[in-house]
């Protein structure tokens, strides 16, 4: 199996590890709810370093990958971060991934660790038949990447940079300088980044692969006080369930489209044309047959990842992704059901070990950061 270079940290730390897709990763520490709760309310460290990098760079760079999204790189500005998807010519997810615009025609691409291998062959042999002087690189193996998130994230990180973090905003980045507490230089030029995968406010954090250990462990020293916990794998599924957002071979995948999953807001029209573009038109003027929607239950029960949605007794979909939300304390899923059925409140039927159990259709996210003000009430 592969391992990142936190490994040792994990083991130091007693963390259970496991396969996760062919990395040994972390996948709780203490408890999945104690690690997601300690995010919510403080602050929790993420290892996130089996994640693909790739940099597409040279002239054409930008031209090229319009081509090959389904955002478009015209409309964003240099230091910003875009969510953004690869699709088929059905009009399915390749993958989703984060384009971070460092300069014109030089981009920081961040793709699923399952799909690394998969993405950076794809890209090179569709940007070389674009554009044969455009160089794509798979840089993974340089980049150690850690998360910080929470309410705290912003206070902690800040005692280790000189960046001012307040002045990166959401889906932004900068390139700055890590060091230690006896003002040691651990990194001259990590990339720090206003995103993640949790749903609350924080940072991920691209340094050289060497230099992670240092700044994994130094984070963790600092932020003890305020609360600041290492998380595995559990809660990171968790937190990002909450805030409903997708997970590659869940909510996304070769076969749902982006219209499908409710993701209208990252494809782009105004464009020329990419994979699977007229097929995603076509389901928005249209309208698809099918519809990612929340689910919550009506009776006792935990829906899981492959139940079956019945209506009437008609099979009208199943769950992508489902637990017992630790923050709500209630048995919540994201489904994939025919539109006709996708209304808020409609009843319907999650099959659980055999039997049918009430449910019903509510808004996506289950859960919303607080504000300040919220917190203070």
């Amino acid at each position: 199996m592969k391992r990142t270079p936190l490994y040792e940290a994990h083991k130091a730390r007693g963390a259970t590890l496991i396969d996760f897709g062919g990395w040994e990763m972390p996948v709780q520490y203490t408890s999945i709810i104690d690690e997601h709760l300690a995010t919510r309310e403080k602050a929790g460290l993420f290892d996130v370093s089996h994640m693909g990098e790739i940099t597409v760079k040279g002239p054409g760079a930008k031209a090229a990958l319009n081509k090959l999204i389904t955002g478009n790189m015209d409309s964003v500005r240099q230091f910003k971060t875009m969510y953004t998807l690869l699709t088929n010519d059905k009009g399915g997810v390749v993958d989703d991934l984060l384009v971070y615009i460092a300069a014109d025609d030089d981009y920081f691409l961040v793709v699923n660790a399952s799909n690394t291998d998969k993405d950076y062959a794809w890209l090179k042999e569709r940007v070389a038949a674009i554009d044969p002087g455009v160089e794509v690189k798979n840089v993974s193996a340089d980049y150690g990447q850690i998360a910080i998130q929470g309410p705290l994230a912003q206070d902690i990180l800040q005692k280790i940079t000189d960046c001012d973090l307040t002045g990166i905003e959401f889906f932004s980045f900068a390139y700055a300088g890590l060091r230690g507490n006896d003002g040691s230089v651990i990194d001259s030029k990590a990339i720090i980044s206003r995103t993640g995968y949790t749903g609350e406010d924080g940072f991920e954090i691209y340094c050289d692969a060497g230099r992670a250990y240092d700044v994994w462990e130094l984070l963790l020293k600092i932020g003890a006080d305020e609360g600041l916990v290492p998380v595995g794998l559990g809660a990171r599924d968790t937190l990002r369930f909450e805030s409903a957002l997708p997970l590659y071979g869940h909510e996304l995948g070769e076969d749902i489209t982006p219209i499908e999953a409710g993701l209208k807001f990252f494809v782009k029209f105004d464009k020329d044309d990419y994979p699977g573009k007229s097929v995603l038109q076509a389901q928005v003027d249209g309208g698809a047959a099918r519809r990612l929607v929340g689910i919550e239950m009506v009776e006792r029960g935990i829906p899981r990842e492959g139940y079956r949605i019945e209506a009437d007794g008609e099979d009208i979909g199943y769950v992508t992704s489902g637990t017992f939300s630790p923050t709500l304390k209630k048995g919540l899923a994201m489904a994939l059901i025919s539109a006709k059925r996708a209304k808020t409140d409609t009843l319907l039927d999650v099959v659980i070990r055999d039997k049918r159990v009430q449910a019903k259709v509510i808004r996506l996210p289950f859960y919303k950061k607080r504000t300040k003000t919220e917190k203070n009430k």
